[in-house]
């Protein structure tokens, strides 16, 4: 299985590590949550 793997400061870790948390997603839903988000038809 491939992994991904990338390195953020300190203040964006936990910036990201808080909305984590406060949606209750992991980090790959997160990242797929992201990537529907991006992939949607929203008008752009």
């Amino acid at each position: 299985m491939p992994h991904i793997n990338f390195e953020v400061d300190e203040e964006q870790y936990e910036s990201l590590k808080e909305t984590k948390k406060r949606h209750g997603l992991t980090w790959k839903g997160m990242l797929l949550h992201a990537q529907r988000e991006l992939d949607s038809d929203n008008g752009d």
